[in-house]
C-alpha cells in the first residue's frame, strides 16, 4: 500500500495546503500540489517507471522517493526557491449598511482531511481510521459528515463517521477485498457549505504460495 502526505504550512497570514500522492501504478507518477483556498498555485508531477513492477523492496524505495518530493516542495516554498503567486479573490459584495443578508448565497470552502494514523491504520483485515477535519486556517470542523467509500474493491460498502469537537472521528471496519491493482480508498468531509477528501492507493499485495 502506498500513502500520500497532507501538509499546512503557515508562511505570515498565508497558509498553504500541499498535498503529494501516488497515482497508481497504471500512471506511475509523484504527484504534490499547493493549494490556497482551494486553488492550485503549483503543481509537480514525476515518473517512476524505472522502479514498477513493485515488489517490497521498489515499494520501499518508491515510499522514500514520495516523501522526498513532499517535503522538497516544502522546502522550496519555505525558503524562497519556489515563487509561489497568491491570487487574490474580489472583495465581497456589501450590502446597505455593511451588512450581508441572510440569505446570501455562501462560497463554497474546501476542507483539510488528514488521516492521523496513516502508518497504522489498518492490522491485519481491520482497518481502523482516524480522521482529522479542519478549515483552511487550521480550525477543527465539529460535526462534519466524514465517509470512507473504496474503487476497485467488493462490496461497495460506505463507512461513516462524524466529527467531535476536536474535529476528529474514529471510523472502524473490515477491509474489503481488493480486486484491483489501482484501487483508492476515498475519504470524503462534509460541512454545511463546506467539502473535501483525501485519495489514497491502494495496491493489493502478491499471495505467497508454499508447497
Amino acid at each position: 500500500m502506498v500513502f500520500g502526505h497532507n501538509t499546512n504550512l503557515k508562511l505570515g497570514s498565508v497558509t498553504f495546503h500541499i498535498q503529494t500522492e501516488d497515482r497508481g501504478e497504471a500512471h506511475a507518477l509523484i504527484d504534490t500540489t499547493v493549494y490556497h483556498h482551494g486553488r492550485v498555485l503549483h503543481r509537480r508531477t514525476n515518473s517512476y517507471f524505472d522502479l514498477l513492477p513493485l515488489n517490497e523492496d521498489r515499494e520501499q524505495a518508491l515510499r522514500l522517493r514520495l516523501d522526498e518530493q513532499h517535503r522538497t516542495v516544502i522546502e522550496e516554498i519555505r525558503s524562497g526557491v519556489l515563487q509561489l503567486t497568491v491570487p487574490q479573490g474580489p472583495p465581497a459584495p456589501k450590502a446597505e449598511g455593511n451588512s450581508v443578508p441572510a440569505d446570501a448565497p455562501q462560497e463554497p470552502r474546501n476542507l483539510l482531511l488528514e488521516l492521523t494514523n496513516a502508518n497504522s491504520w489498518l492490522s491485519g483485515k481491520r482497518a481502523k481510521l482516524q480522521v482529522l477535519v479542519r478549515e483552511q486556517d487550521g480550525a477543527p470542523v465539529s460535526a462534519a459528515q466524514v465517509k470512507v467509500e473504496f474503487e476497485g474493491s467488493e462490496g461497495g460498502v460506505t463507512h461513516l463517521g462524524q466529527t467531535n469537537s476536536q474535529g476528529l472521528t474514529l471510523i472502524e471496519f473490515e477491509l474489503p477485498r481488493i480486486t484491483s491493482p489501482e484501487a483508492v480508498m476515498v475519504i470524503w468531509a462534509e460541512s454545511q457549505n463546506s467539502k473535501g477528501h483525501l485519495r489514497f492507493s491502494l495496491r493489493a499485495k502478491p499471495r505467497m504460495v508454499t508447497r
